[in-house]
């Protein structure tokens, strides 16, 4: 009876929503500047760290299912990944690049935890200033604004390259994939965690599905998806990589997120209302999209891939 009511609940507001969206431009991509305003704008108004917290990322569901705080589920995530692409063999003091780090949630992670020298870098100011301000003093994390597609950071530089559901923002996958193999040091780790689509040349999308496709990429400034087996040879044919990669879809274990995500605002519902009523109307514009991207995973339309190799 609750899932039927939430599920009744969430649909209301999901019809008054769309009318909103199609009313209002969307948050297509353009340009790197297009992704920077758009997540300027999401860390000014607060709404995503008040509700999700300092991790604005899936989370790592053991079973599947969600039996665990969202935000516990963050950062499991984070000590999964770590484990899974052999990071946790680095002795303390490694330096270790965060490729689209949000405002440091996994960075400091990565410092606290691993004893790890971390620098992290994203294309927003706005994140940088909030990813500063959340860092404790003493930790050993620096944070940069920069675009990922143009590193300015020398060959070999560090002994870990790092990256959480940024690929999806690049419009040049090779060009990403270059840019995090030219800074790791041979021997290095790689490690990588993204949206991707199934491959949509073997098995084109219905109509329908490139409906579903065109809302998840103009609302969340994507301009393109490729599937785990078309980045994985990315990264495998890269000059600078050692030429064996590993790749996963990690979708039974992250799906709970995305309802996860959405419930959130039920179990704190005066975060939202601190931040004003257009926190409310910001917050209700994200639930399609959201929807969308949970059926997306579910029916295998989209694939939340994981890679690792060595450089």
């Amino acid at each position: 009876m609750i899932q039927l009511v939430l599920t009744l609940f969430i649909l209301f507001f999901c019809l008054l929503t769309l009318c909103i969206i199609w009313r209002n431009n969307s948050r297509k991509y353009i340009s790197s500047g297009t992704v920077a305003s758009a997540y300027d704008a999401w860390t000014q108004d607060k709404l995503l760290e008040r509700l999700w917290g300092e991790h604005i990322h899936l989370g790592f569901y053991a079973t599947g299912k969600q039996n665990i705080d969202f935000r516990e589920a963050k950062v499991q995530f984070a000590h999964k990944l770590v484990n899974w692409s052999g990071l946790d063999k680095l002795p303390k003091g490694s330096r270790i690049l965060d490729v689209g780090c949000g405002i440091g949630g996994s960075s400091r992670i990565l410092a606290k935890y691993y004893g790890f020298n971390v620098t992290g870098i994203t294309i927003s100011p706005a994140q940088v200033k909030r990813a500063r301000e959340l860092t404790p003093s003493g930790l050993n994390c620096n944070f940069l604004v920069m675009d990922a597609l143009d590193l300015k950071f020398e060959d070999g530089s560090f002994d870990a390259v790092w990256s959480v559901e940024a690929g999806a923002h690049m419009n040049d996958k090779n060009k990403f994939a270059d840019e995090m193999l030219r800074t790791l040091r041979p021997g290095g780790y790689l490690a990588i965690a993204d949206w991707n689509s199934r491959d949509l040349r073997a098995y084109p999308p219905t109509f329908f599905e490139k409906l579903v496709l065109k809302q998840l990429l103009e609302q969340w400034v994507h301009p393109n998806f490729i599937s785990i087996n078309e980045f994985s040879n990315i990264l495998r044919v890269n000059k600078n990589s050692a030429g064996r990669v590993i790749s996963e879809n990690w979708n039974f274990y992250t799906n709970p997120s995305w309802y996860d995500s959405i419930i959130e605002g039920i179990r704190r519902p005066f975060v939202i209302l601190s931040l004003g009523p257009l926190a409310i109307v910001k917050s209700i514009r994200e639930i399609p999209t959201i929807l969308l991207m949970n059926w997306s995973f579910k029916k295998g339309l989209m694939e939340f891939g994981v890679y690792k190799c060595r450089g």
